[in-house]
């Protein structure tokens, strides 16, 4: 999720105080401590500090972030690491092993990586249950602080560690990866502790007589988090907000983000996370997911992914409802089909600008990219024109020059979907631009605009999680046509934009379309969420709408308890009415 409105920073960042601390070490943190160790005695209302959205770097020529940037490149793609299991603090090596390559150069092995057995993924979950223990019962102020020290640490020393595992091993520019693994995963990990105080804050009514209190209990088990691979930052909050809230996790992280999400594992474990707090569990998903699920200590589970996988695991819960402990919480956020629709008053320039941007950076394989786009009659050609010649300018190459402003798509399988869709596309629609794909070397496809006079193609409907952009030309007179056409063309409502300068065209199609988005933009690009700003999450299709990155989202995992404290209590059974008359 691009973040243009954050502020950007400075060339050279801001002189910091050094960590002494290595972002490739192995240290471990120390084993769960009780809560009466550390702040033991401490008296007063303990406040996080104020969040705000983590500065974008620019990286511009000559800076010290893209030197040091560039060369934490070097060291990585030159080094072949192994990447284990850890489960209750312990690194364990399967022998049956994967591997991380890059994408734009896929014969390039970045990993290793072990793959659990479900002798491990039982491991993980008694791990879990162990650390619940202490873990479930820690001052929610000191569970904060951890995270509240890993943001501190990605802001500093590892943050070109985690930006260059994200733009190797899932082939994001420079510019996407510092929105992403830096900026929007910082932002997780300072505004959940400030949105946690504000849900322990909110208590019930009170009186002379009584003491109403809210205790916001973890779940009891374990959460289940699977996480995608086209946002580190997704990777990072899936399994932390949970554990923020008091709850210890079984993380499964994608294979093709296997890198990334390993260096989040060690960045929390140097800011302190218990052992068993969080299991990092990688191998075959489907196998991990009937494990965990069947277990009658599953709590929950934080997913982004597929609309099918979601749907699968919804089915897998319902069919073993009798044998939880409690009810799960199921929280998803799934597939998009994510649209513009210009008003024949839209700027041009900007509606241009927001479909490029929207549809092909990172590739397309944003859960927000544009996807489909409604163009009146009278600006088409000249929309058209504009938008081919801007991709006859883009780049697209390896990621470490970063000249490129797109890489190459995450793997084999998703480059030969695509490839399929623009294949139908030649032969039952329109290529305006691009539509070449060669996979020798990078999974590489050019940016690519179709255009298809079919409101019900298959492109306007269907997710393809790529750089294929379809448009739709529509008469003007029926710009009201047109917004019902959006809103029942697609099972999904995850993003969407309207582009008018006449506000009453923004009006009618703020409320026609207020079901089909669950994050709305006017007059820019449906992509670039920032957290704290536009809490993100669809409905539909596209997901349970729980807003990661807001308050909305850490309610899912608590369970409340009500006390009542009554401080003069009746003594006797009989009421003032049962008096004689």
């Amino acid at each position: 999720m691009s973040a243009p409105a954050r502020p950007r920073a400075a060339a050279a960042p801001a002189a910091r105080e050094p960590h002494t601390s290595d972002p490739a070490s192995n240290t471990f943190a120390g084993p769960l401590v009780s809560s009466a160790a550390g702040l033991a005695g401490v008296n007063g209302t303990r406040r996080v500090p104020p969040p705000v959205n983590e500065p974008v770097r620019a990286y511009a020529p000559g800076s010290a972030e893209k030197r040091e940037l560039k060369e934490r490149l070097r060291q990585m793609a030159g080094e072949r690491i192994e990447i284990p299991l850890v489960i209750g603090g312990e690194e364990i090596r399967t022998g049956t092993t994967a591997q991380a390559v890059m994408p734009h150069d896929h014969r390039h092995v970045l990993a290793d990586w072990h793959m659990a057995a479900p002798e491990h993924v039982a491991r993980a979950i008694d791990a879990a249950r162990e650390a619940h223990r202490e873990w479930a019962n820690w001052p929610w102020e000191d569970r904060a602080a951890v995270f509240l020290k890993a943001a501190e640490l990605l802001s500093t020393t590892w943050r070109a560690t985690l930006n260059a595992a994200t733009m190797l091993g899932q082939s994001k520019t420079a510019f996407q990866a510092e929105i992403d693994s830096a900026c929007e995963l910082i932002d997780f990990w300072r505004f959940n502790p400030y949105f946690a105080q504000e849900l322990y804050d909110e208590q019930p009514l009170s009186d002379h007589s009584m003491w109403n209190q809210l205790d916001y209990r973890p779940l009891e088990g374990f959460v289940y988090a699977i996480t995608p691979f086209n946002f580190t930052s997704i990777a990072g909050n899936l399994p932390t907000a949970p554990a923020l809230m008091g709850n210890t996790v079984v993380w499964k992280p994608a294979s093709t983000a296997m890198l990334s999400a390993y260096y989040i594992m060690k960045l929390l474990e140097e800011a302190g996370l218990p052992p068993g707090v969080i299991n990092f569990v990688p191998g075959d998903a489907p196998a991990i997911s009937a494990q965990l699920i069947a277990h009658r200590d599953f709590a929950g589970v934080h997913f982004t992914g597929s609309t099918g996988v979601f749907n699968a695991l919804w089915g897998q819960i319902g069919s073993s409802i009798a044998t939880y402990r409690s009810y799960p919480r199921i929280v998803g956020e799934t597939g998009g089909k994510d649209f513009i629709v210009a008003h024949a008053s839209a700027d041009v320039e900007a509606l241009v600008t927001a479909i490029v941007r929207g549809g092909y950076e990172y590739q397309g394989q944003k859960c927000s990219a544009v996807s489909r786009v409604y163009i009146p009659a009278s600006l088409w050609n000249e929309v058209r024109d504009r938008v081919v010649a801007q991709i006859e300018e883009i780049r697209v190459g390896d990621v470490t020059d970063f000249r490129n402003f797109m890489g190459a798509v995450i793997d084999k399988k998703a480059f030969t979907k695509i490839s399929e869709y623009i294949a139908d596309a030649k032969q039952n629609a329109r290529i305006v631009a691009g539509g070449e794909a060669r996979g020798d070397d990078g999974y590489f496809i050019r940016p690519t605009l179709v255009e298809t006079r079919d409101p019900g193609y298959r492109l306007l409907c269907e997710e393809i999680f790529g750089p294929v952009v379809t448009a739709y030309v529509y008469p003007d007179a029926q710009f009201a046509e047109t917004l019902a056409l959006v809103d029942r063309t697609s099972p999904y409502a995850l993003t969407g934009s309207i582009f008018a300068r006449d506000r009453a065209a923004v009006r009618q199609a703020t409320m026609a379309l207020r079901h089909a988005a669950g994050n709305f933009y006017i007059n820019d690009k449906p992509t670039g969420a920032v957290v704290g700003q536009q809490p993100f999450g669809g409905a539909r299709a596209s997901g349970t709408n729980d807003k990661a990155g807001s308050k909305l989202n850490l309610t899912r995992w608590v369970s409340a308890r009500a006390i009542k404290e009554t401080f003069s209590p009746p003594r006797r059974y009989t009421y003032p009415f049962m008096g004689e008359e």
